[in-house]
């Protein structure tokens, strides 16, 4: 019993420690854990914005090196602005790089009437797609810091596809890198093409990268965790994520050499991603470029092109939404960026069929609602065990708490006291709990489910609910899950120690008072298990009264 007491203090301590810390920051003042984001975004723009330094190559094949850079993109450049039904995109023609990517169709968290920004090349933010072309030692081919001519004219999609083509030559070595965008899709197919017009044969490599700041995302929360950083994926490895703070340390692992697999960069909700063509030999790296500033890039041979020849090579780019259906499609594993760790088994179908009910209903708050009540059918079974233990022991709280005035300190007597009421009136102490731990890994892949899934985001539900991927506005929510709390409380048999008994009655106020700053996706899940908890446990309490009511007439 002091063992549940100590429990019960040191979850209550810790919530309110959490709830503490997200008032603080709700209300613009310093994390008590970390730093906060605004912090780390404040000392990225004291610097320079960067257009991505790429290091030395570690290839033993060749002794070429890949260019650097630390400084803004040159004063020169032209920002070449393209536009689709889903995009906003801003080319440099300096590397002909991606630096500015707006997703139309989705809201800033900052401000949701303006597209959300993924690629950026601001005082605030940098995050880039990037890619050139290297050689031998002393040969300066075209790559992300060369200069590059827009050839083509469109800049508005107005049919199924867009062509945005750009060239540069340098060395003799002409490139023609061509980005092919489509109507509603945010995968975009890159074509280098290699033109050797030098009078010898060369073996040039093709790198792709991305590069991005430290800094966490706008909607980041410290009340529950995402990950930022880049992702390496190759069918040996499979799914690896890599830390900033592991880069910074020297300890990132991840597979090097492979010929399949992607290299991106993933955040809340959102990712981007370089897809090569498979079954070619290349490395990847991911490495620091300087003060808050990292690369994840993969190189990979292009093969010798003879004296006036050329060679083409495809990539794929996405930047976009985690639209799981789309990026599976695009390349395996690459919807695994949706991480649910070591509940995918699990969440996985909890996806699929949440997307069904959605298909079906057309609203995903009503879709949480309907899952919710599957997964309660499901372990109809297992919760009535639950709730039929605790509904007897509630009937025999009286008893306990006689045997406890009865024995008073004298624990020893008290214990066997009561295992012997136990064993008399076929009572589990456990029957209550055992249930709800077979339940609890399908609990938590639903509220993995819930809080990553990019298709919460902007969703309305009914009345105020108009995004389930940010906190209520109104509070109604959490509100109705802290009386929710409160009645299953009150439900259940009251613990013996008054202590305990104050702690749970405490409860409903502290992490109710944490669910205010949970996204309305996750607190609505809550709300409707709540509910339909407390319909079938006061049904089995009716029912055991009533059975034992006629027992004790007859």
């Amino acid at each position: 019993m002091d063992i549940r007491r100590t429990i019960l203090w040191m979850i209550f301590s810790f919530a309110l420690l959490l709830l503490w810390n997200n008032w603080q920051e709700y209300n613009g003042k310093p994390s008590l854990f970390a730093s906060t984001p605004v912090a780390t975004e404040t000392q990225a723009a004291s610097e320079p914005a960067t257009n991505g330094g790429v290091p030395a190559a570690q290839e033993p094949t060749t002794s070429a090196a890949l260019p650097t850079s630390n400084s803004a993109v040159s004063a020169s450049a032209q920002t070449i602005d393209i536009t689709t039904d889903v995009y906003k995109l801003s080319f440099s023609t300096e590397g002909a790089q991606l630096i500015k990517s707006e997703l139309l169709k989705y809201g800033s968290p900052e401000n949701p009437e303006q597209p959300m920004v993924l690629l950026d090349n601001s005082p605030a933010s940098t995050y880039l797609a990037q890619s050139g072309i290297v050689g031998a030692a002393g040969q300066n081919l075209p790559n992300h810091l060369t200069p590059f001519t827009l050839v083509s004219s469109q800049r508005d999609m107005t049919g199924d596809t867009l062509d945005v083509v750009f060239e540069a030559t340098s060395d003799d070595v002409k490139v023609t890198k061509t980005y092919t965008l489509h109507k509603g899709r945010y995968d975009i197919h890159v074509r280098h093409d290699i033109q050797n017009n030098t009078g010898e044969t060369i073996d040039p490599r093709l790198y792709l990268q991305l590069t991005r700041d430290g800094n966490n995302p706008a909607d980041s929360s410290r009340l529950y965790s995402t990950f930022t950083g880049p992702v390496i994926y190759s069918s040996g490895d499979k799914f690896q994520k890599i830390t900033f703070s592991d880069i910074d340390k020297n300890k990132a692992t991840y597979a090097h050499n492979v010929d399949n697999g992607w290299i991106g960069m993933v955040q809340h909700y959102f990712a981007t991603a370089w897809v090569p063509a498979q079954n070619v030999q290349r490395s990847n790296e991911v490495l620091k470029l300087g003060n808050n500033l990292y690369a994840a890039r993969t190189l990979e041979s292009v093969g010798t092109i003879a004296a006036g020849q050329s060679k083409a090579v495809d990539a794929a780019l996405w930047v976009g939404p985690q639209d799981q259906k789309a990026m599976s499609q695009l390349a395996t594993g690459l919807d695994l960026v949706v991480d649910y760790g070591w509940l995918t088994i699990i969440s996985k179908p909890l996806f699929k069929l949440l997307t069904w009910l959605h298909s079906l209903l057309g609203n995903w708050g009503w879709s949480i609602v309907a899952l919710t009540v599957l997964i309660k059918l499901v372990f109809f079974p297992l919760s009535a065990a639950s709730y039929r233990s605790m509904a007897k022991m509630k009937q025999f709280a009286p008893r306990m708490q006689a045997l406890r005035e009865k024995f008073g300190d004298d624990k020893a007597k008290l214990n066997a006291a009561m295992m012997e009421m136990y064993r008399s009136e076929k009572i589990n102490p456990l029957g209550g709990c055992l249930p709800m731990l077979v339940q609890i890994p399908v609990f938590i892949a639903l509220y993995w489910v819930l809080l990553g899934s990019v298709e919460m985001r902007g969703a309305p539900w009914i009345l105020w609910i108009h995004d389930l991927a940010v906190r209520d506005p109104w509070m109604i929510l959490p509100a109705i899950m802290m009386g929710t709390m409160f009645l299953q409380i009150k439900l259940n048999p009251t613990p013996p120690d008054p202590m305990q008994a104050k702690v749970m009655m405490l409860m409903p106020l502290v992490f109710g008072g944490m669910m205010f700053f949970f996204p309305a996706g996750l607190v609505l899940y809550w709300c409707v298990n709540n509910i339909l908890s407390i319909a079938q446990q006061r049904y089995i309490m009716v029912q055991i009264e009533k059975k034992s009511a006629k027992a004790a007439n007859s």
